[in-house]
């Protein structure tokens, strides 16, 4: 207890520093509050550092301060982390329950991985100059994962897949990328996986493996928005029927085929070009730019689309050198087709099937402009109570004419008014003049905003430049 004389001290000790007791007061207040602020600032810098707290592995052991595999970086690392990668290593990555992660090589690098790199649970992973080989496995798989970035990373020479995708999961490529000599397919999406390739920085090539090139069902889809590549693909020696198609849809999947960042070439795929079953849709469109899709001599067929499938080609694209049909619809599906698009030089001489076009089993095409030309067999081939509804289009060189119907088959077109008139090289019935009205949507996606995608990777390249 403070007594009268304890007081007095105090005071006299006061007045000799010259601070009375309310200036003391006050004194304290003041300090109160800026250690209370010291102590926030403090709490919010170690936030922010390891917010963008960086990790350094070496696999080939010669840094040994630094981490000797991405798996013991992992145990350590938060969100907001940056592991900084020198390879090759030999390890499976196993990436769960992560947020905001970014793992790769120093930019302008690469780092081989050998083994597998399975992503599942996160949101917001950002791979760069990863090289991913798996002798026993596929290369990537990605479940139940968001916003999932794959910068400048192939996927070669895996046992299976070269990247599985699926529950839901969404992904990005950015190139130069490849998925190229896999034992199975190139890419698998399935499960309403989402994958994206903005090829604005380097092309992606998906080619020579051993089954189709893309594979996609239940409710997946592929968006490439231009210079992305699917060739040779093909099965093991031996295997027949042959599954191995440039892109196979099953299960109301979606494909759509843009050439926004430079032309695409489907070709030399075994089975064929496209394959969509299953109410599937593929488009393949121009967003203005002068680059062109190409699907050449894959085989039997270009595009082949049936069970209530969908085509469209919107513009600048080119189907040649089939021993089938370009495109051929059956079952229960349509084909649009608009403006400048070439369909050529498919076939077989002798073939009673062979046409520029084959609709089939119920199902439509309609065709506002295109060029169908040096086809063995007629144009337009229509079977088994399908219809064609064309005008704006051009027939030249094919060796039966236009088009050719059986005697359940139908067409509307601007060759004919009447079936009792029909134009040179049509061999099919108009049953009326009602038809061939229709202002059918030339629609077509527009070119993508990829600010955030350029923004993240001139970030990464911003932090893992090395110094010198």
């Amino acid at each position: 207890m403070l007594t009268a004389d304890t007081n007095g001290a105090l005071e006299k000790n006061q007045q000799l520093f010259g601070v009375s007791r309310s200036a003391s007061a006050k004194t304290h207040r003041i300090g109160s509050r800026l250690w209370l602020f010291l102590v926030i600032a403090a709490l919010c810098l170690t936030a922010t550092a390891k917010a963008q707290q960086y990790y350094f592995v070496d696999c080939t052991g010669v840094n040994s301060w630094e981490y000797p595999s991405i798996t013991s970086a992992l145990g350590v690392a938060g969100p907001g982390s940056i592991i900084l990668v020198t390879g090759p290593c030999n390890e499976n990555v196993a990436i769960n329950s992560a947020l905001n992660l970014n793992i790769g090589a120093w930019y302008g690098q690469t780092a081989s991985i050998n083994g597998n790199v399975s992503i599942f649970g996160s949101s917001a992973v950002f791979l760069y100059g990863l090289n991913v080989t798996n002798p026993s496995g596929d290369g990537f798989d990605i479940t139940s994962s968001h916003v999932v970035t794959l910068d400048t990373c192939t996927a070669n020479r895996n046992l299976l897949f070269g990247l599985s995708a699926g529950g839901g999961s969404d992904v990005t490529i950015q190139g130069p990328s490849s998925f190229d000599n896999n034992g199975s397919e190139g890419i698998n999406l399935y499960s309403n996986a989402i994958f994206t390739i903005n090829s604005w920085d380097g092309p992606t090539d998906i080619s020579n493996n051993r089954g189709p090139g893309v594979w996609l069902t239940a409710s997946s889809v592929f968006w490439t928005e231009g210079s992305t590549t699917i060739e040779n693909n093909a099965n093991l020696p031996g295997v027949t029927p042959s599954t191995a198609f440039g892109i196979s849809m099953y299960g109301g999947s979606r494909a759509q085929i843009g050439t926004c960042f430079g032309s695409n070439v489907i070709q030399g795929n075994q089975a064929g070009g496209i394959n969509s079953q299953e109410n599937s849709e593929i488009s393949l469109w121009n967003c203005g730019q002068p680059y062109q899709s190409y699907l050449l001599n894959n085989g039997p067929v270009g595009i082949s689309a049936g069970l209530g499938s969908q085509v469209t080609l919107y513009n600048d694209v080119q189907i040649s050198g089939h021993s089938g049909p370009g495109v051929e619809v059956w079952g229960k599906s349509q084909l649009n087709v608009f403006e400048q698009n070439q369909i050529s030089n498919n076939g077989t001489a002798g073939d009673p099937r062979s046409a520029g076009i084959v609709v089939d089993g119920n199902s439509e095409a309609y065709l506002r402009g295109g060029q169908i030309s040096a086809n063995q067999g007629p144009g337009i081939l229509a079977l088994v109570n399908s219809s064609v509804d064309f005008t704006g289009a051009t027939f030249s060189g094919n060796s039966h004419g236009i088009i050719t119907c059986d005697s359940s088959a139908y067409m509307v077109s601007d060759s004919s008014a009447l079936a009792a008139n029909p134009g040179a090289g049509v061999v099919c019935r108009t049953p009326h003049n009602l038809g061939n009205r229709r202002g059918l949507s030339n629609w077509h996606p527009a070119i993508p905003d990829l600010t955030a995608q350029k923004n993240k990777h001139a970030w990464y390249k911003s932090v893992a430049t090395p110094k010198s």
